[in-house]
């Protein structure tokens, strides 16, 4: 996938005037985390997936992101993300929730997401662009393994096709079960 320049990238290098904290450290006298910039201005997302930033383009540690699959069973879905970094990302994963009701093994109806990358197997090597990805396969992968929904991934170990005819009940908006679905296609 090609690289391409991130049009925040010159707005967060911008706004970022350096000031030394310590010897031989460098900070961002604006309050603006430079690596969570740096990460997000160079950004390489899938086609199907955008970043809008909802208090405005200088909270960059606070975004959204939207995954619409181009396959398997969330198809034609969109669904949207919330980030909330930390001050000390990337020593600390970001707190990820999914703002759209979702009936998915790996995402609770909560929207608490079940993704090991954001949580025992995070490392600050990691990044944002990684976590999008993660999220972004457990639409074209649920795993019914390490579920956080039980009913959903035992339906899908179950009966594939039944899973399928839920997610696509859910999806254009109705009950699976209890619980109701708005539409998110």
């Amino acid at each position: 996938m090609q690289a391409v320049e991130h049009p925040l990238r010159s707005k967060v290098l911008e706004n970022c005037a350096f000031t030394k904290k310590k010897e031989g450290q460098e900070g961002c006298s604006q309050g603006t985390n430079l690596g969570i910039g740096q990460h997000i201005s160079e950004l390489n997302l899938p086609k199907s997936c955008t970043i809008s930033f909802p208090n405005g383009k200088d909270d960059l540690m606070n975004f959204e992101v939207s995954i619409r699959p181009d396959e398997g069973y969330y198809l034609g879905g969109t669904f949207l993300f919330s980030f909330q970094v930390s001050p000390i990302y990337p020593h600390e994963a970001p707190k990820v929730k999914c703002k759209t009701k979702v009936y998915h093994p790996n995402i609770d109806l909560e929207g608490n997401v079940c993704l090991n990358i954001l949580r025992e197997d995070w490392k600050p090597v990691l990044n944002i662009n990684t976590v999008i990805y993660g999220l972004y396969h457990l639409f074209t992968e649920p795993n019914y393994e390490d579920p956080l929904n039980h009913d959903a991934a035992a339906v899908l170990r179950e009966n594939p096709k039944m899973f399928e005819s839920n997610v696509r009940r859910a999806m254009a908006g109705g009950y699976v079960g209890q619980a109701y679905f708005s539409r998110c296609m």
